[in-house]
């Protein structure tokens, strides 16, 4: 059972800066793709930030130019930056990565909540 963890969230205020971590419990060079995704309530889980094992980054419209997805080799960790917080950006945010076998294997953490207030 592979067990991706996150950390970070909480309560911040709006305008504020937050940072998530996920703790991959694997080399992330075995990776193809990590990534960030959140759910807020009563939404669907939608990407927020990826990026591949090449370096290239995309970002949801929604957060461009104020989040910012990092990975950390030597942690094995994959980061998510977060500035200019907003109170739509509340949700649970979920750490995924990818590991291409066979088939893409998708591995996910259970979420850490992150509460913008205004």
């Amino acid at each position: 059972q592979v067990e991706l963890v996150e950390s970070g969230g909480g309560l911040v205020q709006a305008g504020r800066s937050q940072r998530l971590s996920c703790a991959v419990p694997f080399s992330i060079s075995r990776t193809s793709e990590m990534a960030w995704y959140r759910q807020a309530p009563g939404k669907q889980r939608e990407l927020v930030a990826s990026i591949t094992s090449f370096g290239t980054t995309n970002y949801a419209d929604s957060v461009k130019d104020r989040f910012t997805i990092s990975r950390d080799y030597a942690k094995n960790t994959v980061d998510l930056q977060m500035n200019s917080l907003k109170p739509e950006d509340t949700a649970v945010y979920y750490c995924r990565v990818t590991v291409p076998v066979v088939r893409d294997m998708h591995y996910w953490g259970k979420g850490t909540l992150v509460t913008v207030s205004s």
